[in-house]
C-alpha cells in the first residue's frame, strides 16, 4: 500500500500524517481546517477538496476524529467514506470513541467489502510527533497485521486487544487510570509543597519509591519540575482537559453497561468536570494540579 488518505488533522492527526509522508507514502489529506491541510501540503501531501476526492485513489484510509458523532457521519454519511469508495480498502480509525460505535462502523464497513480496525492511540502529541505512539487495535488479527506497516511508521508499539471495539475499551481503561494517576500525583505534590518541600525533590523521592508512576516519569504536573512538558509551558499543548473529560465519560458509560464498580474513575471525573467548569477546557489535562492549590480551592 502506497496511496494513503488521512482525514482529521488536529493536534494528533497532523504529526501522524507527517510521519507517513516522511516514510515515503503518497498521502492525501482532508480536514475542515484549510490551514491544517496547507501545512502538510508544504511537506508533500496532496490536499483533497472533499471526502470523496480524498478516498478516490486510497488503498488505506486513516481517520483521527474528536468524537463518535464525527466518526458515524464521516464513515456512514451520504457523502462519507463508505459511500465514496470504489474498491476494497483498509480502514483504520484512530479516534477515541465508544466501543459500540466502533463495532457498528466496522460492521458496515465489512458489509460494504472493506477491512476495518479501531486503533486508538496513547502517547500524546509528543508521541505523535516523534512517531512513538502506542496503538491499541480491535479487529480481525489478519487485518491488524495488514495495518501494522502503517501503524509502525507512526508508533513504536502495537497491541491487538481483541475483536472490533476492543481497542476502544482498552484505551478508555488506560485513560481512566491516567486521570486517576494525574489527580493523585497532583494532590501528593501539593501536599508536599504546603508543608515546605521542594516539588522537584519530592518528585525525585517518589520516582525512586512506591509512588512512582508515568506522570512523574514523563509528564510532571508541577510547573518548573520537568522541561518540555505542558506544565512548564503554562499548560499549553498536549491533551486537553475537555478531551480527558470525554474519555472519562466513555469510561463511566462503559462501566454502567457492565455493572462495573468505578469509584476512583468517578472521583477523577468529578475533579476534571470541576476543573473544566472553571474555564480550563483548552488547557492540558495535567493542569488539574492547579485545582489543588490553596489559591483555587
Amino acid at each position: 500500500m502506497k496511496n494513503i488518505t488521512f482525514i482529521g488533522l488536529g493536534n494528533m492527526g497532523s504529526p501522524m500524517a507527517a510521519n507517513l509522508i516522511k516514510a515515503g507514502y503518497n498521502v492525501t489529506v482532508f480536514d475542515l481546517v484549510e490551514s491544517a491541510m496547507d501545512a502538510l501540503c508544504d511537506t508533500g501531501a496532496r490536499k483533497a477538496a472533499s471526502v470523496s476526492d480524498a478516498v478516490s485513489q486510497a488503498e488505506a484510509v486513516i481517520t483521527m476524529l474528536p468524537a463518535a458523532a464525527h466518526v458515524r457521519s464521516l464513515y456512514c454519511g451520504e457523502a462519507g467514506i463508505l459511500a465514496s469508495l470504489n474498491t476494497s480498502c483498509l480502514l483504520i480509525d484512530c479516534s477515541t470513541i465508544d466501543a459500540d460505535t466502533a463495532r457498528e462502523t466496522g460492521n458496515k464497513a465489512e458489509q460494504a467489502g472493506h477491512r476495518f480496525i479501531d486503533a486508538p492511540v496513547s502517547g500524546g502529541v509528543a508521541g505523535a510527533t516523534a512517531g512513538t505512539l502506542t496503538f491499541i487495535a480491535g479487529g480481525k488479527a489478519e487485518v491488524v497485521e495488514q495495518a501494522s506497516p502503517l501503524l509502525n511508521v507512526m508508533g513504536q508499539n502495537l497491541f491487538h486487544a481483541g475483536d472490533t471495539g476492543a481497542g476502544q475499551v482498552a484505551k478508555i481503561c488506560n485513560n481512566m487510570l491516567l486521570a486517576v494517576l494525574m489527580a493523585g500525583t497532583s494532590e501528593a505534590l501539593q501536599l508536599a509543597i504546603d508543608n515546605g518541600l521542594d516539588p522537584k525533590v519530592m518528585s525525585d523521592i517518589m520516582l525512586q519509591s512506591s509512588g512512582c508512576n508515568w506522570t512523574l516519569q514523563k509528564y510532571n504536573p508541577c510547573p518548573g519540575v520537568m522541561e518540555s512538558v505542558p506544565s512548564s509551558n503554562a499548560y499549553q499543548g498536549g491533551f486537553m482537559v475537555k478531551l480527558m473529560n470525554k474519555d472519562l465519560g466513555l469510561a463511566m458509560d462503559t462501566g454502567a453497561k457492565t455493572g462495573s464498580s468505578l469509584p476512583m474513575g468517578s472521583a477523577a471525573q468529578q475533579l476534571y468536570r470541576m476543573h473544566q467548569r472553571k474555564g480550563n477546557s483548552e488547557l492540558d489535562f495535567s493542569s488539574i494540579f492547579t485545582l489543588f492549590s490553596k489559591d483555587t480551592i
